[in-house]
């Protein structure tokens, strides 16, 4: 019998210490918290149902038919990207050339971190739109990399665009932006983007910026920032298929952008993933020439959805910030004499069988996002009318 190992003994700790801030992440606490006590869900963003079915048969067609059940090609498959630029091009009238402007991710959240650890070098400084999505802070810290917040504050949750001037230094390399804006909602208008662009061409920046929501826009309208002028050859835009498909669970996102920056972002990617999600980039392909009454339904339920969550919220007592995308709903629960996000948050379900997520975790200033929850509706409508009735018990 082998002797058993001596513990190690090292003052020096496993975790990376540009690491040591994350932790288990807050969706997967939640998520743990609602499994346990049986609540609803509200906390962390994925459907509750899947996709169109003629997508999700489009898969098990690739499957049988041996299409993507080997390594797929390190850009994707041809299939999937030329659809990607054929959507750049029918929404938005941007053309992408699909063999050198075109890569496929393992969803937007590799290419996020890809793009971050490709174009960035210790010391680099990058402004994001606080708060953000809890990856941009792990993935900038990774790549050795310093992140200026630029605070979206309640209730409008509109970037200060001369606070943003203010905060670009010598050091500042590259602007992260997420429009439709996650947790907050916001859908960053044509002045703004207008501002930021002028203000990136001025300052030679990079801009890398999360669409993922593109198709979840209730007023208002999206707009490309690499639509603007100066903009294309600077910036990275990421997508994927989970958000506006609901097929989250396949990972297939990708970047559009010009070919030095996607050569940079890809040669990151290769030593992630190299490849992934085969038969799925095939059946995302599909997806994506659906046709415009496809994306039309799928908004306005989501709308509906959110106004039945956003009327209930209201009832039980919550300030609502109606926001005007996403499938997010932001909340301040100091109406109900709360003053902390995260305790009320994991006494929740206890008090009514709900969970919901505290926004203090996507901030650097925790103080601004104190009394903030996030709620999902991206829910069917029967669950979102049960989560109703539970939150009257507040």
């Amino acid at each position: 019998m082998a002797p058993m190992s001596a513990p190690v003994d090292s003052d020096r700790p496993f975790l990376n210490r540009r690491l040591a801030a994350f932790g288990t992440t807050i969706f997967a606490e939640m998520s743990a918290l609602a499994a346990r006590t049986g609540s609803i869900n509200l906390g962390q963003g994925f459907p509750d149902t899947d996709g169109p079915a003629e997508i999700a048969e489009a898969a098990v067609r690739a499957i049988r038919d041996g299409r993507g059940n080997q390594y797929p090609p390190g850009p994707g498959v041809p299939e999937l990207r030329e659809a990607i630029a054929a959507h750049q091009q029918r929404f938005y009238g941007l053309g992408y050339d699909p063999d050198t402007e075109v890569l496929v991710t393992a969803g937007a959240t590799e290419a996020i971190a890809a793009a971050l650890l490709a174009l960035l070098e210790p010391g680099d400084e990058v402004i994001a739109l606080e708060p953000f999505y809890d990856s941009y802070a792990a993935c900038i810290a990774m790549a050795g990399a310093v992140r200026v917040p630029l605070t979206l504050r309640a209730p409008d949750f509109r970037p200060d665009l001369d606070a943003l001037r203010d905060a670009v230094t010598p050091r500042t390399r590259l602007l992260l932006l997420n429009t439709p804006h996650n947790p907050t909602g916001t859908v960053l208008t044509p002045e703004e983007l207008a501002a930021i662009a002028e203000l990136a061409v001025e300052r030679d920046l990079l801009v890398v910026t999360d669409e993922v929501y593109e198709h979840l826009v209730f007023e208002g309208a999206h707009t490309p920032l690499a639509s603007l002028p100066g903009m294309r050859e600077r910036t990275v835009t990421i997508s994927s298929a989970g958000k506006t498909f609901s097929f989250t669970g396949w990972k297939v996102g990708w970047i559009t952008a010009p070919p030095a920056l996607v050569s940079a972002v890809r040669s990151a990617k290769q030593f992630l993933t190299y490849v992934s999600s085969g038969p799925f980039q095939y059946a995302v392909a599909e997806a994506l020439a659906l046709p415009d009454a496809y994306y039309d339904a799928f908004r306005a339920d989501l709308a509906a959805k959110r106004d039945l969550l956003t009327e209930g919220l209201t009832a039980a007592g919550l300030r609502v910030f109606r926001p005007q995308g996403t499938y997010f709903i932001t909340t301040d629960i100091s109406p109900l004499g709360e003053k902390d996000g995260l305790a009320f948050c994991r006494a929740l379900p206890g008090r009514c069988g709900v969970v919901a997520i505290p926004n203090q975790v996507f901030y650097d200033d925790q103080e601004a996002g104190a009394t903030q929850v996030r709620w999902a509706f991206c829910k069917k409508t029967e669950v979102l009318r049960e989560a109703v009735d539970r939150l009257r018990a507040l």
